[in-house]
């Protein structure tokens, strides 16, 4: 039982200042197998190992934002906005391209709104929807914060390029099994 505490602890923290002497996921796995778990084990390793690479990941990208006062959240809905033609997208749209719940889309909202990053108006032809628009100084910020996690983190995120392009692939294909997003009519580049 201690064993599996220490897993959880170390999923839910920041990578440790020096590294652990055991991969605790390897170590976890290995009490599977004895508990006579084995026809789950790999499935444990694997779905523990990419939480536990989410938080790596997301430890790194918000170190590259904080100088900017972002949290990814925000970050990600600045750079959707920034990719639309004029800036402007319906909030019910933010919430599905981002796959979160609307309210956690208008709690963002607020907050950006608030620092003067985007401000929200009338949708100019459905009355029952409201746009979020893009503030210069947000598109300024996201413009800035996209360049420091680029060279900070996109360009080297700690595998070779090959490893990318194939963990990018076999993720996808789970996302798509999973009922994430169906098949465009032209697959783009690596799906």
């Amino acid at each position: 039982m201690q064993r599996k505490c220490t897993l959880i602890d170390q999923r839910n923290s920041v990578p440790p200042s020096t590294p652990l002497a055991v991969d605790p996921i390897a170590e976890a796995r290995r009490q599977w197998v004895d508990h006579g778990w084995t026809d789950a084990a790999n499935g444990m390793a694997a779905v523990t190992s990419i939480m536990r690479a989410q938080q790596l990941m997301l430890a790194r990208v918000e170190s590259a934002l904080k100088q900017y006062a972002l949290s990814f959240a925000r970050y990600e809905l600045l750079t959707l906005l920034s990719f639309t033609h004029d800036g402007a997208l319906p909030m019910t749209s933010a919430s599905a391209r981002l796959q979160v719940h609307p309210t956690s889309v208008t709690n963002t909202v607020d907050r950006l709104e608030k620092d003067g990053l985007v401000r929200r108006a009338a949708h100019p032809t459905d009355g029952r929807a409201t746009l979020v628009i893009l503030e210069a100084a947000g598109r300024e910020l996201v413009a800035t914060a996209s360049a420091s996690l680029n060279s900070d983190v996109f360009t080297n995120p700690g595998m070779p390029e090959d490893d990318l392009t194939g963990l990018v692939r076999i993720l996808a294909r789970f996302r798509r099994q999973s009922g994430d997003f169906i098949d465009p009519p032209i697959p783009p580049d690596p799906l």
